[in-house]
């Protein structure tokens, strides 16, 4: 889906996973994200999956794995009350997720993702976990109501290194993030490059942290820049 300039193709290594992930894809996410972060976790995740819709209350596919009575079924999601994994016991994640569970993602802009929970009661009754995130997003290309607020991939890459801490999972994560990060250097080389007709002569290579340049919803280019 991508120009072979741009392909990561060659920087993707799927990991097994017990846990599986199914990812469920606002449909402007699908359609419009050719570097959707959501594309490239399915990529990255032998045992994953991806579901298109808005409102999954009666999706024949989302149901039949819920209706899996082997499988436990959870949803990936923020919010006070969850059942915060960098906070728990390894005895307590494995007893609160059991063996090869389902973990529910919503991808897609924030607000999207607000609706898409809204609209799902299917959704709405699953039991939500969630992780204290102690790193900045990488994602400098897209806006996030916080700084602190991750992207679909390093979301999964967070929440697979706290099931390996509690011995849920053996799969290596080391190179999890690597199609992201390149992906990432290439966007930040094609800004930089004086040859390209975006480049700014007056634009300085330190990249603003969130919390900076979030006020100002008008600037397309992610620089500190001389003349503001």
């Amino acid at each position: 889906m991508r120009a072979s300039s741009t392909c990561i193709c060659n920087h993707i290594s799927p990991i097994q996973t017990k846990t599986r992930f199914i990812i469920l894809m606002h449909p402007k996410e699908y359609k419009k994200e050719k570097n959707g972060t959501g594309h490239m976790t399915k990529l990255q995740l032998e045992n994953s999956e991806i579901i298109v819709g808005v409102d999954f209350t009666n999706n024949d596919r989302v149901n039949e794995i819920l209706n899996n009575k082997n499988k436990s079924s959870f949803l990936l999601y923020p919010g006070k009350g969850n059942f915060n994994l960098s906070m728990r016991k390894s005895s307590e994640i494995n007893s609160f997720l059991g063996n090869n569970p389902n973990i529910f993602l919503l991808d897609g802009t924030w607000p999207c993702a607000r609706k898409m929970l809204k609209l799902s009661k299917n959704l709405q009754k699953l039991k939500r976990v969630s992780f204290d995130n102690k790193i900045k997003s990488k994602f400098i290309f897209k806006q996030q109501p916080e700084s602190l607020c991750l992207s679909t991939i390093e979301s999964v890459y967070t929440v697979l290194n706290l099931l390996k801490k509690a011995d849920l999972e053996q799969c290596e994560t080391k190179g999890f993030l690597i199609p992201f990060e390149k992906m990432i250097e290439h966007q930040l080389e094609y800004i930089l490059n004086p040859n390209n007709k975006n480049h700014r002569l007056t634009a300085n290579k330190e990249i603003l942290p969130k919390n900076k340049y979030k006020k100002n919803p008008q600037r397309s280019i992610l620089f500190e820049q001389k003349y503001f």
